[in-house]
């Protein structure tokens, strides 16, 4: 089959692979006829995810038809069912799992002594993204194999396109779980960092569950119009102070709550610390480029929430823990436990409170997958949200 795969930083190709088969008896194999290229792919593309190998299939957005079913997954899935598929994998059954935490799964990580060497415990595997987390070959593919098949994928109702259901496989769940977070009652004002395809999802999560005001900080043009779209109020913090703008636009206070929907790879040169952050980087004296996270520490008001929902790798230092003891801060965040959501999240499609389908800009066959990494990540044509099509 067809596959994106990765070869070293900046590398990625698409050639032939062999075809995922059944593994164990709770297997399915899925024949991809969406996927997506997420942010988080291009901090692989970039290098700095750990313990990727050569030949990796990448994707942790994909959804199809199933093809096969194990005997183990027959519970739940048949042949020529259509489903979309949570990029975390989950038994269903742990201590985690039970609890509704499916992104920490005890079992499905075949290397977490690995991961706990890194992260003093794992979480659960998934798809496309590092040994670290499983080796497990991702969904930019024209086949993909599901591990834990009868807890996992969820089936798509008739009348719904791809498009409106691909996101329920991670940035629509992650966006959500940002907002959700921030214990949103009615009323509140919620400051986003990052207006790429997870931060579109979150301005909009925050509205649906009835923030009154969400400011979006970004720097890219059709970013911030696609946020103001939604009813945001665009922040452009390469011609403007965040912090100040926040306080101008709170009375001083601060917001209610803050999302870092950005991670490890925020802007080096938007300010001093940044530009010492990417220094550190570059020289092997730190892992990660945090200047968003601090500057959500300072922006967030007395007693609020900063939620993080970009994704980290390693050891984060600078943290202005000062401000957010003296001030009563609380901290949330996790790796999207996306089965939790997905009944819920499905549910609002169905009643058309939102089309995910909105930040979609470029759909291509999975052939051009390679070169539309490098325009998503060097932010050119407008390009916010990939979908390839095997």
């Amino acid at each position: 089959m067809r596959a994106l795969t990765w070869h070293g930083k900046g590398d990625m190709r698409c050639e032939s692979v062999p075809d995922p088969k059944i593994e164990d008896t709770r297997d399915a194999i899925v024949k991809v006829t969406a996927c997506a290229i997420c942010g988080s792919d291009l901090h692989i593309y970039d290098g700095v995810i750990p313990s990727m190998q050569h030949g990796d299939v990448i994707g942790h957005e994909a959804m199809g038809e199933v093809v096969e079913v194990a005997p183990g997954a027959a519970s739940k899935l048949k042949v020529g069912d259509r489903v979309v598929i949570p990029f975390t994998i989950s038994c269903g059954e742990c201590f985690f799992c039970q609890r509704g935490y499916f992104s920490g799964c005890e079992r499905s990580n075949p290397n977490r002594e690995k991961a706990a060497k890194l992260w003093g415990n794992s979480p659960a595997g998934l798809f496309g993204y590092s040994h670290l987390l499983g080796g497990f070959a991702g969904g930019q593919a024209e086949y993909i194999r599901v591990p834990y098949a009868d807890v996992g994928p969820i089936k798509v109702p008739d009348g719904l396109s791809d498009e409106q259901v691909l996101f329920l496989s991670d940035i629509f769940p992650t966006g959500y779980m940002g907002a959700d977070f921030c214990e949103i009652k009615g009323g509140e004002t919620i400051a986003i960092w990052g207006c790429g395809p997870v931060g579109q999802m979150a301005i909009r999560s925050a509205f649906l569950l009835g923030a009154e005001r969400v400011i979006a900080i970004d720097t890219v043009p059709e970013r911030l119009a696609m946020a103001s779209a939604a009813g945001a109020i665009p922040v452009d913090f390469g011609k403007e102070d965040v912090y100040d703008r926040i306080m101008e636009l709170t009375g001083g206070r601060g917001a209610d709550a803050t999302i870092d929907a950005v991670g490890t790879e925020a802007d080096g040169t938007a300010s001093f610390d940044s530009v010492i952050d990417r220094i550190k980087t570059a020289t092997f004296m730190g892992t990660e480029r945090p200047h968003v996270l601090r500057q959500a520490i300072h922006c967030t008001r007395n007693f609020g929430i900063v939620s993080v929902i970009g994704v980290y790798g390693g050891f984060v230092d600078k943290m202005p823990m000062g401000s957010a003891i003296n001030r009563g801060l609380t901290f949330k965040m996790a790796q999207t436990p996306v089965q939790r959501y997905l009944p819920l999240l499905l549910e609002r499609i169905e009643k058309g409170e939102i089309d995910p389908s909105f930040v979609i800009t470029h759909t291509a066959p999975l052939e051009d997958g390679p070169d539309l990494y490098k325009t998503f990540r060097d932010k050119k044509d407008g390009c916010i949200k990939v979908v390839l099509k095997p």
